[in-house]
């Protein structure tokens, strides 16, 4: 059973910093590549950043970058998002997320449709 669970969210006046967990069960995340993604009220769920198999491979939204770091802890089998310097247009749900296939490349990691699994996410809202 794949079990993605995220925690961390809260809420942060703007220029603060959270950092998101990710707890995996059932497969070992350093096999598989590992997303997050936000939805904004009203909006679609967009991407935010991602971690391929691959050590050192990470990806970033323009809007985010230089803001937020993933990483992840094999021994914990655990993914994160580091947010620093939060601004309110940051607020929404955050969700973890999951590829099925293990050790890709060439896959597009910015798209939603390359997910299989998700989490049920957790809200972070920034206040001005």
């Amino acid at each position: 059973q794949v079990q993605l669970v995220e925690s961390g969210g809260g809420l942060v006046q703007a220029g603060g910093s959270l950092r998101l967990s990710c707890a995996a069960s059932g497969r070992t995340v350093s096999r598989y590549a590992m997303g997050w993604f936000r939805q904004a009220p009203g909006q679609e769920r967009e991407f935010v950043a991602a971690m391929s198999w691959s050590v050192g491979n990470t990806y970033y939204a323009d809007s985010v970058k230089g803001r937020f770091t993933i990483s992840r802890d094999n021994a914990k089998n655990t993914v994160y998002l580091q947010m620093i310097n939060l601004k309110p247009e940051d607020t929404a749900v955050y969700y973890c997320a999951q590829d099925r296939r293990a050790y890709t490349s060439g896959t597009i990691l910015t798209s939603r449709s390359t997910y299989d699994y998700w989490g049920q996410g957790t809200q972070v809202t920034v206040s001005s």
